[in-house]
């Protein structure tokens, strides 16, 4: 998004930054398009950011099995059918390294977690607009010519349970990352992507509409009450939002059969643990892929006893999968 014109800058703010043309986008495309009814057969990944998501979507999606929102159905999300058909494809696929700074590389078929569109424009508390994120998985996998809807969105697990109960036959895989090394490559994006923001207006725009407030400038927690740690440049703060969350998920969802834990650590350090979630997913095909696990030394005072529930509950969910 660094490289927009002032064009492209104006079709997303158009697009993405009213709620009335999002919602007419999805209608229209509705209207027009009937999609088959697939098969509850989907894949979930969500967590915290920077637990290693986004390098489970990429991994999965290689085996061409998946339909998944990439970069080529922005800005128009909500309609991805109806936008193939005026959206000119581009034949440049050259990777480029994202703004992360992390070494994951991405091009215009990559892709990407820009499903909170849809979120951002429906009440997740009505039964009606999980009716309509149905459709539109339906639509997203009419599109792609596939049989199965592969999902990356971190805010999920805001509502993991109610897409957990809604699609009860797909599975809604959640990594998680050692704690401290989790809690320190948050707070470092959440420092990067202010500074971002601040010579970059359009950024801070841009993530707003897409529903990233995981960090940076729109941050919004996902715990917000009782906080012992409110400080966000601390990464005390992260550490606490990484205990509450995962000690929510582990709470409520432990009972779920299609609720599975993904260990970071194990995925980047086991061939055959990757195969293991290739096989859980009902993936025939077992295919390789690069893992590699970054790990971190900083000098940061965190606070003991939050260190040590945080290492005890990390160690459980070590031990579920």
């Amino acid at each position: 998004m660094n490289n927009y014109n002032f064009l492209e800058k104006l079709l997303h703010k158009i697009s993405l930054s009213s709620k009335l043309i999002r919602e007419v986008s999805f209608d229209v495309e509705n209207s027009l398009i009937t999609s088959p009814n697939f098969e509850d057969n989907h894949i979930f990944i969500c967590g915290l950011a920077r637990s290693g998501t986004t390098i489970l979507l990429n991994s999965l999606y290689q085996s061409d099995i998946f339909a998944s929102l990439t970069y080529e159905d922005m800005p128009f999300v909500l309609s991805p059918n109806l936008w193939s058909k005026v959206y000119l494809n581009s034949k440049n696929t050259d990777l480029k390294e994202r703004l992360h700074g992390d070494g994951i590389k991405f091009s215009t078929k990559s892709p990407e977690a820009f499903e909170e569109v849809f979120w951002e424009t429906f009440d997740d508390n009505e039964d009606e607009s999980f009716e309509n994120f149905r459709i539109y998985i339906n639509n997203i996998i009419y599109k792609y010519k596939r049989k199965r809807y592969l999902s990356k969105n971190n805010q999920n697990i805001r509502r993991i349970e109610q897409i957990s109960d809604f699609f009860p036959n797909s599975k809604i895989l959640i990594p998680f990352r050692d704690p401290f090394q989790h809690s320190f490559s948050l707070l470092s994006q959440h420092k990067k992507f202010i500074d971002f923001s601040k010579s970059d207006k359009f950024l801070a725009k841009y993530m707003k509409w897409i529903g990233h407030t995981e960090f940076g400038a729109n941050y919004l927690p996902i715990n917000k009450h009782n906080l012992v740690f409110k400080n966000d440049k601390n990464i005390n703060h992260w550490m606490e939002q990484w205990y509450l969350t995962y000690s929510r998920c582990l709470r409520t969802l432990i009972n779920k059969n299609n609720v599975e834990f993904v260990c970071y650590e194990k995925l980047c350090s086991s061939e055959n643990y990757w195969f293991d979630i290739l096989n859980m997913v009902g993936v025939n095909n077992k295919y390789q892929f690069s893992f590699k696990e970054s790990y971190k030394e900083p000098s940061l005072e965190v606070d003991f006893d939050l260190n040590t529930k945080a290492l005890s509950l990390y160690k459980k969910l070590t031990e579920l999968f």
